[in-house]
């Protein structure tokens, strides 16, 4: 398999970045977190037979250059930079998927009116951060009382790094982020790259549900009609970024599709592999032949 890898300079900054695969449509994938890195969407690499897919690691993440400078940790940079790689990667002509953080960045993304997106998946995010917030607050009030309680004392004292909190956020993470009995080694990557983030504390905050960062108000559920592109909405029943989240995109995306992962949470691509990977490209082949439009 042709594997290319390398650095883009952004900002005066190096991103890393890695195409798997040759012929057909690439497939350009947004990560989470924000910065998460790419390690946890490796298992996309699946749809490498029949078409590139590349990886990178947005800026202040991974195996990309990790500045000492908050100011830069804004929505709109990170919107810039996606097109900075796809001038200098040439990708004139693309298929879209953005997970998470990466899915908010998508959006954010399509409503710069950019050209050549053939199709756009949306995969267990949402268009909302006040409806995410909700939903998390339900889902943490559903845990068992000792757990939920826990929570509370220690976000009423901002002690988010208490072993007793930890553990009582592990608790939701293993029923809302990914429900594998054994966590696959590249979402423990993809956890270690969360230590002590700059960018995720200052866009997001200092967990999933305690969001005070830059983006706690962002909302584009109003411009939603505004993306025309084909579009899919993947998510888990179990999801942190609930199926509430995904019916109100779908519901805003004109003749946009929706597929519930029934036996998976946040990371349906390595819950249920298989599967996800058969939606993903069953949809992106009707998109090409055009099914879809």
């Amino acid at each position: 398999m042709k594997t290319q890898e390398g650095m883009i300079q952004v900002d005066g900054y190096q991103v890393w970045y890695r195409r798997i695969g040759e012929g057909g449509i690439p497939l350009l994938t947004l990560h989470g977190g924000p910065g998460a890195g790419h390690d946890y969407l490796e298992s996309l690499e699946a749809l490498s037979a029949i078409r590139p897919i590349i990886f990178f690691d947005q800026l202040g993440c991974g195996k990309s250059d990790q500045p000492n400078d908050r100011s830069l940790w804004k929505i709109q940079r990170f919107v810039k930079e996606v097109d900075v790689v796809r001038q200098v990667l040439e990708l004139d002509q693309i298929h879209l998927l953005g997970q998470s953080w990466g899915g908010w960045l998508g959006i954010e993304y399509m409503l710069s009116n950019p050209k050549g997106i053939l199709s756009l998946t949306l995969a267990s995010t949402s268009a909302s951060m006040p409806q995410f917030i909700a939903e998390t607050k339900r889902l943490k009030s559903e845990l068992p009382s000792e757990v939920y309680q826990t929570m509370l004392k220690y976000e009423a004292a901002e002690d988010y790094h208490h072993p007793d909190y930890e553990a009582a956020v592990m608790e939701f993470y293993k029923r809302h982020v990914c429900r594998l009995e054994a966590w696959p080694d590249c979402l423990l990557r993809t956890v270690q790259n969360f230590e002590g983030n700059a960018v995720y504390e200052t866009i997001n905050g200092p967990n999933e549900f305690t969001v005070i960062g830059n983006l706690k108000d962002w909302n584009r559920i109003d411009r939603l009609h505004e993306i025309t592109v084909p579009t899919l909405i993947t998510v888990g029943r179990y999801d942190e970024l609930t199926p509430a989240c995904a019916e109100t995109m779908r519901q805003g995306i004109t003749g946009s599709q929706m597929h519930i992962f029934e036996h998976s949470s946040h990371s349906s691509h390595l819950e249920e592999p298989e599967r996800y990977m058969a939606v993903l490209a069953d949809f992106l082949a009707r998109v090409e032949s055009g099914m879809l439009h």
